[in-house]
């Protein structure tokens, strides 16, 4: 093509000036092949694409329609199911309840009902009427001072910095409409999340906005934003879906003197957030260190965030929770399906147990070591209908988070471009240019109503199912198609964990394998796998 592109380009130039002596307005022409040829010659030049060297000038086109295929896939090739990660039928819904328009669907679903993973509710001949859409939940434990009551569906954590100014100022007037809450992220309290929205503060391993210099954790900085009457429960993040095990890194250019005030740290340099935490090491180090933060912010609901890893992990912390008598008032769980957060493909593909198993195995632990009835709950991951809130009620949450789908409501488009401060619709950028389209006023409703809406439809399915609450919800209630067009329901596919159960090593050679693994390994004094006999010292 290089050969054809020199011949091309005499041949051209020949004719144009050969013509030009009997037609001067054919140099006009020049104002075509001129920029063809510059950009022809700068294809061959230039060594890093082999495709505009070896085919000059038409090679662009190959990097022009890799730059719209987001948007031609999205607009002109996916259909209403196939969209990802989210498909355009929720999105659609989404849209739908945050604007208030019509969310009714006409002529039947258009899903396949006899596909495998299709599910389904179970509802009753004798169907209740709703009687309140205001499903509250109290979360505080005995130690608890100030406890909670959260709203069934809320914010989940995303950043000031992930997310533009004007879309976390949205979301918290949003919340202080709705009387839901709004979690932090782990970039600390922003002056855009002082709205008036309660406020759950999430605790990175960064421990931004509660830090010394060297990075370690501040229990001075960290009581002083504690005791703000906005922040009412402490979130310790211990992993993430999207990321579960990686750190990151802010970059110096993006550590602006706003930023450095807000998370405590030195403008203008590099801003690491370890993978893990230096405040504890062990099970119950890590328990320790939720007494101090309830102490600390003056008797407010303290609890963690993880996305499940190493079942054996979370049993010792069960383990040390029985042996010391220190419980967290909660426990969030999210989905390795991830989330908001930007990570490298291998974790967001590959790393952590998707939100139903770890969901199903942390609710069975807590119950078999009777610690649930203590411990409230949270699913988060990919909630955006009523009836994702209902699954998770099933398999034993008490609440959710949503964080895409709350950026959903605030306009996002799903173009895919968080990752890149290039965000079309002001959601997931720093530029204040693109920021600047968002409309705070108008959008502050959209999040108000697509919560309100979301929590008067699952109102509407409990009440299909002849229950008067949530908590009446079981596992046995949600049906799932198999391969092979077997049906399976919620039990069947993760049966439901006896009070106690786990608290009689009798008990453990009954489950199976992994789950004995989990117990034989692990203790309440480490992470770490442990073949000593005081690893059971709990079971009886």
């Amino acid at each position: 093509m290089r050969q054809i592109f020199y011949v091309c380009s005499t041949v051209v130039f020949a004719a144009v000036f050969g013509l030009s002596w009997f037609w001067p307005w054919a140099l006009w022409s020049l104002v075509i092949f001129g920029p063809l040829f510059i950009i022809g010659m700068s294809d061959i030049l230039q060594k890093r694409h082999a495709i505009r060297r070896n085919f000059p000038v038409i090679g662009n086109l190959r990097y022009l329609f890799e730059m719209v295929r987001p948007e031609l896939q999205q607009y002109f090739v996916e259909d209403n199911q196939s969209g990802r990660p989210i498909p355009r039928e929720l999105r659609s819904v989404v849209y739908q309840r945050a604007k208030g328009q019509t969310q009714t669907l006409p002529f039947g679903t258009q899903l396949d009902v006899h596909a495998e993973h299709y599910e389904w509710v179970n509802h009753s001949i004798v169907p209740n009427k709703h009687k309140h859409e205001d499903f509250r939940v109290e979360i505080g434990g005995k130690n608890c001072k100030q406890p909670y009551s959260a709203s069934i569906m809320n914010i989940s954590a995303m950043s000031y910095g992930a997310l533009s100014s004007a879309a976390v100022t949205a979301l918290n007037l949003g919340a202080k409409k709705g009387g839901f809450y709004h979690n932090t992220g782990e970039g600390g309290i922003s002056p855009y999340h002082m709205q008036g929205g309660d406020l759950v503060w999430q605790l990175g391993t960064g421990y931004f906005g509660c830090r010394n210099a060297d990075g370690s954790f501040s229990p001075e900085a960290f009581h002083t934003r504690a005791i703000k009457p906005n922040v009412k429960m402490i979130e310790i993040k211990l992993s993430q879906g999207a990321k579960p095990g990686k750190g990151g890194m802010l970059p110096a250019s993006k550590v602006s003197r706003e930023v450095a005030e807000i998370r405590l740290v030195e403008e203008g340099k590099d801003v690491l957030s370890p993978p893990g935490h230096s405040t504890f090491a062990t099970p119950l180090e890590l328990l320790k260190w939720i007494v101090q933060l309830r102490e600390l912010s003056g008797g407010k609901p303290v609890g963690f965030k993880l996305c499940l890893g190493t079942k054996r992990e979370f049993v010792g912390l069960c383990k040390a929770m029985v042996e010391s008598g220190i419980m967290p008032d909660f426990i969030t769980v999210d989905g390795g399906e991830g989330g908001t957060g930007a990570a490298p493909l291998e974790f967001s593909n590959h790393v952590g147990a998707p939100l139903e198993d770890g969901l199903a195995f942390v609710v069975d632990a807590l119950r078999g070591f009777d610690l649930k009835k203590d411990i409230r709950v949270i699913a988060s991951g990919k909630v955006l209908t009523s009836f994702h809130i209902l699954t998770r009620m099933a398999l034993g949450a008490d609440i959710v988070n949503s964080a895409r789908g709350m950026m959903l409501s605030l306009g996002c488009i799903q173009a895919l471009k968080c990752n890149t401060n290039e965000c079309p619709t002001g959601v997931a950028t720093s530029d204040k240019h693109l920021a600047g389209g968002l409309h705070v006023p108008s959008k502050l409703e959209r999040v108000y109503n697509f919560q309100r809406e979301t929590v008067h439809h699952l109102a509407e399915l409990i009440a299909a199912m002849g229950y008067d609450s949530q908590v009446e919800v079981r596992r046995e209630d949600v049906n799932r198609r198999l391969p092979g067009g077997v049906v399976k329901t919620y039990e069947d596919l993760h049966p439901t964990m006896s009070e106690g159960f786990l608290l009689k090593r009798e008990n453990w050679k009954t489950l199976s394998a992994e789950w004995q693994r989990a117990l034989e390994s692990s203790a309440a004094s480490t992470f770490a796998a442990s073949s000593s006999p005081n690893a059971q010292v709990l079971a009886m």
